[in-house]
C-alpha cells in the first residue's frame, strides 16, 4: 500500500476543488493506497471526509497534528473566537479529529513535544507528512496570494523525491466559496 499526501488551502475552496478533491481520494482508495494528511480545514478537511466514506474503519487513513489532539482543538477555537475562521469551521474539524481517533487511535499521529500551533510546527507536521508519504497531491489555491505551507510541503516532497502532483485554482470573491 502507498501513502498519498494531501495538502492544500485551508483558507478557501470551492466546489471545483471540492469535486477534484473527491474524485482523488475514490481512485486513490480504489488502488487500495491510503492517505497523509494535517487534519486541517478544507483541503485536509474534505479528503478526510471523503475517505471516511470509504473506508469508516479509518485504517488507510494517518493525519499528523502539529501539537496533541487537545493543544489543536484549542487553537481551532481560538481561531474561531478571533474570528479567523468560524465557530462552525473550528467545531466541524474538532469532530471529525476526535472521530477518527475514536475508530482508530494509530490513524492520528500527535506531536506531542510542541505546546503551540503555528508555522514552526507546522512546518515540522509537513517535514512528517513527507517523511511517510509516497506522493504528493497539493492543491493550491491563488498561488502568489498565501499557500506558504503548500510551498513548504511541495518543496519538501520534491527534495525526497516522490511524486508530485500540484493541482492549481484561482478563486475570485466571486467564486462560491464552501467554507462559509
Amino acid at each position: 500500500m502507498k501513502w498519498i499526501a494531501f495538502s492544500g488551502s485551508w483558507r478557501k475552496i470551492n466546489r471545483e476543488v471540492e469535486k477534484d478533491i473527491r474524485r482523488t481520494i475514490k481512485e486513490i482508495i480504489s488502488r487500495g493506497d491510503g492517505i497523509v494528511s494535517g487534519g486541517a480545514l478544507n483541503v485536509d478537511y474534505i479528503a478526510i471526509d471523503e475517505i471516511l466514506k470509504l473506508d469508516p474503519t479509518a485504517k488507510r487513513i494517518k493525519i499528523f497534528l502539529p501539537t496533541s489532539l487537545e493543544i489543536y482543538t484549542r487553537h481551532y477555537r481560538k481561531r474561531a473566537v478571533e474570528e479567523i475562521i468560524t465557530k462552525g469551521q473550528a467545531e466541524e474539524l474538532i469532530a471529525q479529529l476526535s472521530k477518527i481517533k475514536e475508530i482508530n487511535t494509530a490513524s492520528i499521529i500527535e506531536n506531542k513535544n510542541n505546546k503551540i500551533v503555528n508555522k514552526n510546527t507546522y512546518h515540522e507536521r509537513n517535514s512528517a507528512i513527507v517523511e511517510m508519504a509516497d506522493e504528493l497531491n497539493a492543491f493550491y489555491v491563488n498561488i502568489g496570494v498565501g499557500g506558504a505551507g503548500v510551498k513548504d510541503i511541495i518543496e519538501k516532497a520534491r527534495k525526497k523525491g516522490i511524486p508530485v502532483k500540484v493541482f492549481n485554482y484561482t478563486i475570485t470573491k466571486q467564486s462560491f466559496d464552501i467554507s462559509n
